[in-house]
């Protein structure tokens, strides 16, 4: 089995480095890097300074890294052998249909997972940098920890949910469409809920939100707040890996 998924993630690093790029893939491949070495490894790490290795904005690597990494490359994974018309061939071989599923979840995760990494890496060179102390400053064993799990558990969350989509979409045009608007809505929702809460919500309701949040979720530290969060992701994760498990027949796909 894993002799299996191996050679399904090699398979899949192997044609993405041979795919002849888009205009498309080219503007990303130029943009994305630099969107994410400014705005997320450099800028907020200078400005908060050495209270980075402490400071919650350092889980902004862990959360739009995977997300982004992956929302723009899962969708080819079935979708795209579809356009490609290697969907039947590969259904067609030996492999097993866990490791054929497993295998294109875990390419773009792993994928995901070291440019996460190579991220925290620049945060910490770049604090230590511009803000020497004398002394090296690095993440605590627990928060490094809880940075690597969070960015595990949201890749797992994305490329789940990327591969349910891609089995559904005829197209790779349909299938990102598609993940972008589930990865983009809970956002928007949030920001949604913010305003209302800032400008439509009455004030002693607003000022009771607000107490709430100081108190019980502020008060409990960032610790425990991050490990709640690591639960309900993992929750969430078990559900889209077992849908995804159970929507991938081989059956079915050869009749789409």
């Amino acid at each position: 089995m894993l002799e299996d998924l191996a050679t399904v993630m090699w398979k899949e690093r192997r044609e993405a480095a041979g795919r002849n790029p888009t205009r498309r893939d080219k503007i990303i491949a130029w943009v994305f890097p630099v969107l994410c070495l400014g705005f997320l490894a450099l800028i907020p790490p200078l400005m908060v300074g050495a209270g980075w290795v402490r400071s919650p904005a350092a889980a902004s690597l862990s959360v739009f890294v995977p997300l982004m990494v992956i929302g723009m490359t899962i969708a080819d994974s079935f979708a795209g052998e579809r356009e490609r018309h290697t969907l039947d061939t590969l259904l067609a071989s030996r492999l097993p249909d866990r490791a054929i599923l497993f295998g294109k979840m875990g390419a773009p995760v792993i994928q995901a997972m070291g440019i996460t990494v190579v991220l925290h890496v620049v945060s910490l060179a770049a604090v230590n940098t511009v803000h020497w102390q004398g002394a090296l400053v690095l993440y605590s064993f627990e928060m490094a920890a809880m940075l690597l799990a969070l960015a595990l558990l949201l890749g797992l969350f994305a490329a789940s949910l990327g591969v349910l989509v891609s089995l559904r979409a005829p197209t790779v045009q349909q299938a990102t469409q598609t993940m972008m608007v589930a990865l983009l809505a809970p956002v928007m929702l949030l920001s949604f809920i913010g305003l209302s809460i800032a400008h439509v919500v009455p004030d002693r309701w607003r000022l009771a939100f607000k107490g709430f949040i100081e108190t019980r979720v502020a008060g409990a530290g960032f610790d425990q707040v991050m490990l709640v969060i690591l639960v309900v992701l993992l929750v969430v994760d078990l559900g889209l890996i077992l849908a995804a498990t159970l929507r991938f027949q081989r059956s079915r796909l050869y009749e789409s």
